[in-house]
């Protein structure tokens, strides 16, 4: 019975038993490794050497067991549509050829059965399926809900692998080589700021951080961001408010004092009154016009002129 995954269908659904083999449109066959090209549309980037390594001492001891999924790309060469490691496996354990197991299919198709290949053998890294579900948006038109049922997965899933290309280079880099897992890339976009996602996630590969510890960090960020966000509409509302206009009474004495400091300066005197103290301002045009005051402050305007 063939064991079957989240993915829906199963590895049934890649590789047919034994009596559908012989139809028209799949072959099971030795292919030389020589003839198979690796899958324009394979959405794995990078392979695991510990992983390869014990698959190249399996392939040694027992031979490749599962066979591969090919297309023929022209009359002497196949494409690789899923078993890659396997391929490369062999290879480095000196096999000539493998069993592979040949079909007709279509772009789409090719891309979409890679994929589910490597989502039902070994996970891919969350970068690498994210550029698998928008290559086949890209390139073959899909919609959110078709890689969706193409692939197995909650559109919710599609949608939250895509959003990690917003993420910085930086930081989609550490979750390719699996230093963030996709829980912690999940919790820095809860910022758009991109400057504190990369200086988040270096503190959280830094110090260990846990996903929930740095979804709080993320949180406490955004709260203090919109705190101030507040604070400073809160202070523009207040600026732009209408000032009450100052009342043009004065203390008795005031305007009469004024007005004849005036007269004595021959200047035009302003007085202002505050709470605790006051101010005195005195105009004057030149700086011969500044000793005359400073001369009538001091009682000597009788003496010039």
């Amino acid at each position: 019975m063939v064991r079957r995954s989240g993915l829906g269908r199963g590895l049934g659904a890649l590789i047919p038993p034994e009596s559908s083999t012989r139809s028209e449109s799949a072959t099971l066959q030795e292919v030389p490794l020589a003839l198979i090209r690796v899958n324009q549309y394979q959405p794995r980037k990078h392979f695991d050497e510990e992983a390869l390594s014990s698959l190249v001492d399996s392939i040694r001891a027992v031979g490749v067991l599962q066979p591969v999924l090919l297309r023929r790309a022209s009359d002497e060469e196949f494409e690789l549509i899923a078993g890659e490691r396997r391929c490369r496996a062999a290879r480095r354990a000196g096999l000539q050829t493998i069993p592979a197991l040949v079909q007709v299919v279509t772009d789409a198709a090719s891309l979409e059965r890679a994929l589910v290949e490597n989502l039902h053998r070994e996970d891919l890294n969350p970068i690498d399926e994210a550029a698998a579900y928008q290559q086949l948006i890209e390139d073959f038109n899909f919609t959110h809900d078709e890689v969706s049922r193409r692939v197995g997965r909650s559109r919710a899933a599609v949608s939250n692998a895509l959003r990690l290309f917003q993420l910085p280079a930086t930081v989609q880099r550490l979750v390719r080589d699996g230093t963030l897992s996709a829980g912690h890339a999940r919790a820095l976009l809860m910022t758009p700021d991109r400057e504190v996602q990369e200086r988040l996630a270096a503190e959280a590969v830094a110090n260990g951080t846990s996903v929930r510890a740095l979804e709080e960090t993320v949180r406490e960020h955004v709260r203090a961001v919109e705190a101030a966000e507040a604070e400073g509409a809160a202070a523009e509302a207040e600026d732009a408010r209408p000032r009450p206009l100052r009342s043009a009474l004065r203390p008795p004495g005031v305007v009469e004092l004024e007005a004849l400091l005036a007269d004595h300066l021959s200047t035009r005197v302003k007085v202002d009154m505050g709470g605790r103290r006051g101010r005195i301002v005195v105009e004057f045009a030149t700086l011969d016009d500044l000793e005359r005051i400073y001369r009538a402050m001091l009682g000597e305007a009788s003496t010039t002129g």
